[in-house]
């Protein structure tokens, strides 16, 4: 299967746009010291309720640290009826690193 990925500028007019859902999958510490504005935290705690609750027509972008553990993260969501996912290339800390200014700090 090939896994959707999507470009950190490509990501950041998403972001502006409004046009689709982020969702941060790194560790809850992680989360808290920064993420995407209006990014999900998901979660084993949580990824049930999502998977129940959430459009699965809407636009998705999945990031993680560096962008390999989203792959995963995107084929899942794939297998269970999600249609518009996108893992983001390079994750957070190549967001972090253009983007800085944006994220919750």
């Amino acid at each position: 299967m090939q896994i959707p990925e999507i470009q950190i500028h490509q990501a950041k007019e998403r972001l502006d746009h409004k046009d689709g859902m982020f969702v941060d999958i790194r560790d809850p510490d992680s989360y808290q010291a920064a993420h995407i504005p209006g990014a999900l935290h998901l979660h084993d705690a949580n990824l049930h309720e999502f998977l129940q609750n959430t459009d699965k027509e809407k636009p998705l972008v999945v990031y993680c640290y560096h962008g390999n553990s989203s792959l995963g993260a995107v084929a899942y969501l794939l297998e269970n009826g999600f249609k518009n996912v996108a893992s983001m290339s390079g994750g957070f800390e190549a967001w972090r690193q253009i983007y800085a200014h944006v994220a919750d700090e």
